[in-house]
């Protein structure tokens, strides 16, 4: 199938077909999941830095209101098109549900390559898509929360939310209307490498259950696997972090303008660098540069992150992926032809939807912060450590011995924010982790994990249509 007639949206509902099959919901009900609620598209002029006035075409989808509001990220790509848009926007309904974080799928793109853009465009195209926005009441804390996604960070998010306080003057949770934002402007700690940690706290999780790793031949825990990264932008980077901080060997990086391999294992932050500096991955000292980036996907190791962009993997070059394990790191990067490919072969594919869902759970934290209007941490961290330090205290009095200081500084430790939200993250993803393994065992017939995860998201997300009456 050539990617000319790829269908983003058309794979997303192929997934969603293939599970719906395995639930005992009527038609009606798994028709109205499917479907965008709300599809906005918008073109507005910007005059650029040199007089001259560009048209712009941008995209709101609201793919879900069974809970709201509707949450999911604005890219900036000159890729951008509906369809994706849609695709991206299904997602998010279907990841929220898995990790149980009570928003309804959206997303946004704007079509424009912002490395062709001065700070200052991108700051107008910025504020007057939110502004197109606000006007047909496509965001609001309680309506439809944006997000970072590609080409696009916390200063975008900042001011998304300048245009919307300016236009909503005393609104006492705007801060709600937008998450990733810098954390002077009510962002959460932690946010930035979410994504990333959350995927690296699921491929864990599997890695620790005996029974799949026997099933694929290897040893339980992340120590000494080698792991393939592919894509080193803010995701790619901060999961390759984590693997390597527990022990596994990075033995391949892959960026588009090509990749890298050392079976000894990549330092990830000397490789970061070395591309800051250069402006390319390759001709890293110590590694060998592969003949094309995408040769680095069939490199024989035990995990495969793909963490660029979508249908880097499909029908054709699936055969030739090695790897036992696949974590989808980035959104939709396999295909159906590539996923029947690996159900056949015994390959374990963790799927996009919740295995990438560290952003937007770290994001429900931020908006929790945001509308209760107190930093995490703040009411209690004394608190505990005072009464930490009261338990340590009587228990070496009473046992006559002493604790050694950095056992001490542990057990006194008070959590700051940052610690409640990667525990927070850790807990959210090992408990979706387990109830997606937990229906795929109860029904063997479940091909692979990826409609195990469908059908939970699909049986949450009806059960709250049913539950809201909506179908009288």
């Amino acid at each position: 199938m050539s990617n000319k007639h790829y269908s983003f949206f058309g794979a997303v509902e192929r997934s969603f077909d293939k599970a719906a099959g395995f639930t005992q919901w009527d038609k009606g009900i798994l028709a109205q999941i499917k479907e965008c609620n709300a599809v906005y598209q918008m073109r507005f002029p910007v005059k650029l830095d040199n007089g001259s006035i560009e048209v712009i075409e941008a995209y709101r989808v609201q793919h879900s209101h069974h809970k709201t509001p509707c949450k999911g990220g604005i890219r900036f790509a000159a890729e951008v098109n509906q369809d994706e848009v849609m695709a991206l926007a299904a997602l998010m309904t279907y990841k929220c549900a898995i990790v149980n974080v009570p928003f309804g799928g959206g997303k946004g793109g704007i079509k424009i390559n912002p490395k062709k853009y001065t700070t200052y465009e991108l700051e107008k195209i910025t504020r007057r898509y939110t502004a197109e926005l606000i006007k047909k009441n496509f965001i609001g804390p309680g309506t439809d929360v944006p997000a970072p996604d590609y080409g696009t960070g916390e200063r975008e998010m900042a001011w998304i939310l300048d245009t919307y306080t300016a236009m909503h003057p005393g609104e006492i949770d705007a801060a709600g209307c937008v998450t990733g934002k810098p954390i002077t402007q009510g962002g959460v700690r932690g946010r930035r490498e979410a994504t990333g940690l959350g995927v690296f706290y699921g491929v864990r999780e599997v890695c620790n259950m005996p029974d799949i790793m026997q099933k694929l031949g290897l040893p339980i825990g992340l120590e000494g696997k080698r792991v393939v990264v592919q894509g080193l932008g803010n995701v790619g980077y901060h999961s390759a972090k984590f693997f390597q901080q527990a022990g596994a060997k990075i033995v391949a990086l892959a960026e588009y303008e090509g990749a890298i391999e050392s079976d000894a294992g990549l330092d990830v932050d000397a490789v970061f660098n070395h591309r800051k500096q250069t402006g390319s991955i390759l001709n890293f000292p110590g590694a060998k540069n592969f003949e094309k980036s995408s040769d680095a996907l069939e490199k024989e190791c035990d995990i495969l992150i793909p963490a660029a962009l979508e249908n880097v993997i499909d029908g054709s070059n699936a055969p030739r992926v090695k790897a036992k394990l696949i974590g989808e790191a980035a959104n939709g990067p396999l295909t159906p032809e590539a996923d029947e490919v690996f159900a056949k072969n015994g390959t374990i594919v963790i799927p996009d939807m919740y295995l990438n869902a560290g952003g937007v759970t770290v994001s429900y934290f931020e908006w929790l912060k945001n509308l209760s209007h107190v930093r995490y941490g703040r009411l209690e961290k004394r608190f505990t450590e005072n009464l930490n330090s009261h338990i340590l205290g009587q228990i070496e009095e009473l046992s006559g011995k002493k604790v050694s200081q950095t056992e001490r500084d542990f057990i006194m430790h008070g959590p700051d924010e940052v610690d409640l939200v990667y525990s927070g993250l850790e807990e959210t993803m090992i408990t979706a982790t387990h109830e997606i393994m937990n229906t795929w065992k109860a029904n063997p017939t479940i091909p692979d994990m990826r409609t195990a995860a469908y059908v939970v998201a699909i049986n949450k997300v009806a059960t709250s249509y049913a539950e809201l009456g909506i179908f009288p």
